[in-house]
C-alpha cells in the first residue's frame, strides 16, 4: 500500500486528477482511523476526515518526499483532528454549558471519550510550553510514526526527536494527573 500511495502522489504532483482521486479514495480509511483515534465522537471524526482529505489535495506539493507519504498524511489527519477539537472546545467556551443536560447519561457518555479530551487538553499545554516536543510527540504517539520518519519530517538527527518525544511524555503525563493526586501517573 505504501508504495501505491507514493506513486500515485508523485503523479498527483504532476496534476494527474486520475491519480489524485485514486490517492484520496485510497487513503481515506487510514485518515479517518487517525482522526477516530483523536477525535471521540464518529461524526466529529468523519469531519476532520474530510478536512484532512481536503489538505492532503490542496498541500500535496508541500510533501518533499522526507519520511513516507502515510507519515505524512497520517500527520496531517491527527493536526486536522486536533484542530476540529480545538474549534469544538473554543465553541463551547463561548456557548457555555447552558445546553448541557444537568447529568451526563451512562448510555452516551464514554469514559474513552473523557479521557481523549484530557489528553487533547493536555497536548495544548503541551503545544504551548513545548511547541518543537509537541510535534515530535504527536507524529510519534498520536501519528505513530516510527522515529526516523519523524527525524525525516522534523530535519533534526533521531536522538534529539527522542528527546523531544521524553520532555513531552513527561508533561503530558504531569498535565494527565489528578489535581491533589501524588501517586505514579497512568503510563501513556
Amino acid at each position: 500500500m505504501a508504495d501505491e500511495w507514493e506513486d500515485l502522489a508523485a503523479r498527483a504532483r504532476t496534476g494527474d486528477g486520475d491519480a489524485m482521486r485514486a490517492l484520496l479514495e485510497s487513503v481515506r480509511p487510514h485518515v479517518m482511523r487517525r482522526c477516530a483515534r483523536v477525535l471521540p465522537f464518529h461524526q466529529d471524526a468523519e469531519d476532520a476526515c474530510q478536512e484532512a482529505l481536503l489538505t492532503i489535495a490542496t498541500k500535496l506539493g508541500s510533501y518533499e518526499g522526507r519520511g513516507s507519504f502515510a507519515g505524512w498524511s497520517a500527520a496531517v489527519a491527527t493536526n486536522a483532528a486536533r484542530a476540529a477539537y480545538r474549534t469544538m472546545s473554543r465553541r463551547f467556551a463561548e456557548t457555555g454549558t447552558s445546553d448541557l443536560p444537568e447529568h451526563a447519561d451512562p448510555r452516551t457518555t464514554s469514559v474513552v471519550a473523557g479521557t481523549r479530551l484530557d489528553l487533547l487538553d493536555a497536548l495544548d499545554r503541551l503545544e504551548r510550553d513545548h511547541p518543537a516536543a509537541a510535534r515530535a510527540f504527536v507524529l510519534r504517539d498520536l501519528a505513530e510514526l516510527s522515529y526516523a520518519d519523524i527525524a525525516a519530517q522534523l530535519d533534526v538527527p533521531i536522538g534529539t526527536v527522542k528527546a523531544r518525544i521524553h520532555t513531552a511524555r513527561g508533561h503530558v503525563r504531569e498535565n494527565l494527573r489528578p489535581a491533589g493526586n501524588l501517586s505514579r501517573p497512568p503510563r501513556i
